[in-house]
C-alpha cells in the first residue's frame, strides 16, 4: 500500500515546491520582465520555459503510468540549471543590468530553482530504477510518484476516461521534444556555441 512508503509526504513536498518554483515564480517574473522590458531576463526566461516543458511532458507520461517519465523527470532536473546558466552573452547582460528588485528576485530564483533541481536531481537516483523495470512501476516505491499527477488528472482531465489517452499525449510532447533538442545540440549549438543572441 502507498500509505506504507514513510517518504509519501516528502514527494508531495516536492510537488508542491515545483509548482511554486518551476510555475509560479517564473510565470510572475517573466510578466514583471516583460512590464520592465528587461530583455536580457525576458530571453533567458523563455528559453527556461522552452526546456522546462519537459516537466509538463513528464507528468503527463506518469498520469499514462510510463517507467520513462522518470527518467524524463530525472533529465528534467538537470537541463533546467544548464538552460539557465548555460548562455554567456545573457550571463553578462544580466550581470551587468542596473541593480533593481526584479534583479535580486530574479537572482535568487535562478539560484534557488538550480539548487533544487540539482538537489532533485541526486534525491532522485534511487527512483531512475522505475523507468527500466516493468514491474517496478507497480510498486509502491515507484507508484508513490503517480500520485500527484493522477490528481493533476481529476482536476483538470476529469471528463477523460483513460489515463492512457494522456500519456499518449506525453509520448508524442516527449518526442517532439527529443527532436527539438536533438536538432538544438546537433546543428545550432555548433554554430551558436553559448551565444542565444546569433
Amino acid at each position: 500500500m502507498n500509505n506504507e512508503v514513510w517518504f509519501r509526504p516528502l514527494v508531495w513536498m516536492d510537488y508542491r515546491l515545483a509548482v511554486l518554483f518551476t510555475v509560479v515564480v517564473p510565470l510572475f517574473l517573466l510578466l514583471w520582465a516583460f512590464v520592465q522590458k528587461a530583455e536580457a531576463i525576458q530571453r533567458l526566461l523563455i528559453i527556461y520555459w522552452r526546456v522546462s516543458s519537459l516537466l509538463l511532458i513528464t507528468l503527463y507520461l506518469m498520469i499514462g503510468g510510463f517507467g520513462v517519465s522518470f527518467l524524463s523527470s530525472w533529465i528534467a532536473r538537470i537541463l533546467i540549471p544548464l538552460g539557465l546558466w548555460f548562455w554567456i552573452d545573457l550571463n553578462e547582460e544580466i550581470e551587468y543590468y542596473p541593480n533593481s528588485l526584479l534583479k535580486l528576485i530574479f537572482t535568487s530564483w535562478r539560484w534557488a530553482v538550480s539548487t533544487y533541481c540539482l538537489l532533485g536531481a541526486i534525491v532522485f537516483l534511487p527512483f531512475l530504477g522505475c523507468a527500466f523495470s516493468e514491474d517496478g512501476i507497480k510498486t509502491a516505491f515507484c507508484r508513490i510518484w503517480l500520485e500527484a499527477p493522477r490528481m493533476f488528472k481529476e482536476y483538470f482531465h476529469p471528463n477523460v476516461d483513460k489515463a492512457e489517452t494522456l500519456g499518449l499525449i506525453g509520448i508524442i510532447g516527449l518526442i517532439v521534444y527529443v527532436i527539438y533538442l536533438g536538432y538544438f545540440v546537433l546543428l545550432k549549438l555548433g554554430k551558436k556555441g553559448r551565444s542565444a543572441l546569433q
